[in-house]
């Protein structure tokens, strides 16, 4: 039975990525092989036996003493710490190869060369663009942002791109540039696993070795839809409540529009974006964070989501979730969103950041016909459940592994 050490910053379902990172190890496992799990300490993880092998915990946005900040400096950078963790978990689990979600600076990239020499083969889904952009997501705070192309990390520094603070971007920086110059990614990785056909050419653009990169979109997961819901009267958003999802420009756009909008999460955004819906009179509702029925319920009901970002998206499964749920989408035309997208059939696509575009496909949305709606949604379903079916993504990673040497005969063996 051939092992995979599933890898990533968190241990719950703190974002899509993280989603990704459990329901990856949950679904080879389920196909008969065998996992472990390695991220970094936090309260909110999800309970598992594996914490024993998980190293710290480390926020940026917390406020550590000073001795805590050193020692977290260094460790961001290169930590000695790390790679015992990681060569103690190798002791008892002999990994054939590791699939990295996000690691950011919370686990040190200098663990790869550890596993490396233990004959771990090594792949990275590029979830974000930490190989890129030291802040990973290529937006400064106020726009998007391509200054550090291609090694020009400083200007992370110089423009505060990590919540604005001097401190952190410095670090960020320092990281960047200490584990280029070391090649942890460039040397080590064995492939990189694009979701979005945006990410790759960009990776592409950005100086990666196209032989590098693979596009293998991510999965989705829900029974078939029986019957598409009726269409609701209001405007539905779920996921986390952050900058650069938009929601500024998406709660402008219900108030000029005079549609409801209902927002499911939670994050750091919240309290201007109340602020915003009381300044502007926009009717939202908050619903906080919803899981299982409760989340389904509210976008079944909904007349269309939306996903306004205003960052380089890259392959939102909260699309691929609406689509599964009969909701057509409103989407900005941004990163790999418009792969998704397929304008008039599955949903709509406006300008990014155009709250006055979106304030227009919203009025334009309110005079489809229920009819129309319920005929879309049937095909953005189908859509979501053909072409990013469960099976077809597990297919397309067996065999990404296989070429890497864990070979189909191994796979089988019991």
């Amino acid at each position: 039975m051939p092992k995979l050490l599933n890898m990533n910053a968190y241990h719950y379902r703190r974002g899509g990525s993280d989603v990704v990172y459990l329901e990856h190890g949950a679904l080879f496992e389920q196909r008969g092989w065998d996992c472990g799990y390695m991220a970094m300490q936090h309260p909110k993880n999800d309970p598992t036996p594996w914490s024993r092998y998980f190293v710290p915990e480390i926020e940026m946005g917390h406020d550590y003493s000073l001795l805590r900040k050193v020692a977290i400096a260094k460790e961001v950078i290169y930590s000695t710490d790390h790679v015992r963790s990681v060569n103690r978990l190798l002791d008892d689990f002999p990994a054939d190869i590791a699939h990295i979600h996000i690691l950011r600076h919370h686990v040190a990239a200098n663990i790869f060369p550890a596993m490396q020499k233990r004959g771990v083969r090594i792949v990275l889904t590029a979830h974000e663009l930490k190989l890129l952009c030291p802040a990973y997501r290529m937006h400064d705070g106020q726009a998007i942002c391509e200054d550090c192309k291609p090694n020009a990390v400083w200007h992370c520094t110089i423009k505060r791109c990590m919540h604005g603070s001097l401190a952190l971007s410095g670090l960020i920086s320092v990281e960047s540039a200490v584990h280029r110059m070391m090649g942890y990614y460039r040397k080590y990785l064995d492939r990189i696993i694009c979701p979005s056909r945006f990410y790759l050419e960009k990776h592409v653009e950005w100086g990666w070795p196209r032989e590098k990169l693979i596009y293998i979109p991510n999965d989705f997961d829900v029974p078939p839809l029986q019957q598409v819901p009726a269409p609701g009267d209001y405007l539905c958003y779920f996921g986390r409540l952050s900058f650069e999802k938009g929601l500024v420009t998406v709660i402008k756009a219900a108030a000029a529009a005079g549609m409801p909008l209902q927002l499911v999460g939670e994050g750091p955004e919240e309290p201007k974006l109340r602020e915003l819906a009381a300044e502007t009179g926009a009717q939202v509702v908050f619903h906080g964070r919803q899981t299982g029925e409760a989340l389904f319920s509210v976008v079944s009901n909904a007349r269309a989501c939306v996903l306004a970002a205003e960052w380089y998206e890259n392959a939102p499964k909260s699309v691929l979730e609406a689509f599964g749920l009969g909701k057509v989408v409103i989407g900005a035309d941004i990163g790999g969103i418009t792969e998704m997208i397929r304008p008039g059939e599955t949903g709509f696509l406006f300008p990014s950041k155009d709250a006055l575009a979106l304030a227009q496909v919203l009025r334009e949305l309110r005079d489809v016909s229920d009819e129309r709606l319920i005929e879309m949604g049937a095909k953005a379903a189908r859509f979501a459940s053909t072409e990013f079916s469960t099976d077809l993504y597990f297919r397309r990673m067996e065999a990404l592994y296989a070429e890497l040497g864990v070979e189909r005969k191994i796979m089988t063996e019991v």
